[in-house]
Parts: C-alpha cells; structure tokens; sequence
C-alpha cells in the first residue's frame, strides 16, 4: 500500500496528487493508494482519498504503507521515518499558491542530502522516483531531541547564572 500524505496546510496540493494519479493511469502504480488530501479537493475513482483523518488513523496508514509519498513538511516525515517507511517528499511552492514561502525546499533539501529520503523536483519523473525508491535504504532516523533539551537546560542555566 502507498500512503500519500497532503497534510494539512490550508492550501491544495493538487500537483503531487495529479502526479502519483497519472503514474496509476500508466501502470507503474499497481498498489492501493490511500490519499490523506486535507484542504486538496480531488475526485479519482484510482485512489482512495480522505480529507481530514485522525491521528490514530493517520498513524495506522503510515505503519501498513510500504511507501510514503509526502509534502516536505517535518511532522509526515518524522511520522514515516520513525516507523522505518521509505518516503518521496515533494516541496509545496509559493509560487503555486501551496504555501506562503518556500521553506519546504530548505526542509526537503536536508532530510534528502542526510539520506533519510528521496526527493521529488519534477512530478513528471515520479515514476524514476518510484523505481528509485525499491532499492533506497533511508539512513536509520535519531532524534535530536535530547540534544535540543540538553542545549536548552544550558542556555535557562547560563541565564539564570
């Protein structure tokens, strides 16, 4: 099962759906597709698609997912990675109305370049993505959390020094 993920920004990302809905239509999708599309409304009788879910559905789809086709944002990431999922993230862009900046680019351009996922630029060649992604290994995800903390505690400590 394929689990593509739209979150929930208040803008549609229709490119990426129309995308993964087009390589159905030509055969190299054969899996189910489950849509979590949030504010994106589209109508495919290829896929199954859900606007809003909740996070124990959520959770549910991201653990039976074989792979994970996402917008760049950290929380789907973090999601899929912790649950050792192959993921393809695409940036939601300004200039198509999908965000209000391009942060997501910055976001997909670390994760990719630190190996926990394969980018997509060019929805056009989400089929290579897909051939790609059979024989990717995402590097095993360590949070930074305790780091964060730790680095946290000094500064509040330094302060009240």
């Amino acid at each position: 099962m394929i689990f593509v993920t739209l979150g929930t920004q208040d803008k549609p990302f229709e490119r990426l759906i129309k995308a993964v809905e087009n390589q159905i239509i030509n055969g190299n999708i054969k899996d189910e597709v489950i849509v979590q599309a949030g504010y994106t409304k589209y109508e495919s009788d290829k896929m199954k698609i859900l606007q809003y879910i909740p996070i124990e559905e959520f959770e549910k789809y991201i653990k039976k997912a074989d792979i994970i086709i996402s917008h760049a944002g950290v929380g789907s990431i973090i999601a899929g990675l912790e649950n050792n999922k192959k993921i393809i993230a695409a940036a939601r862009l300004k200039k198509y109305g999908e965000h209000v900046n391009d942060h997501q680019m910055q976001i997909l351009d670390n994760f990719s370049e630190s190996g926990y996922i394969l980018k997509l630029e060019k929805f056009e060649e989400l089929d290579k993505a897909l051939e790609r992604v059979e024989k990717f290994t995402p590097k095993k995800f360590k949070s930074n959390n305790i780091n964060f903390v730790n680095q946290l505690r000094n500064e509040m400590q330094n302060l009240l020094n």
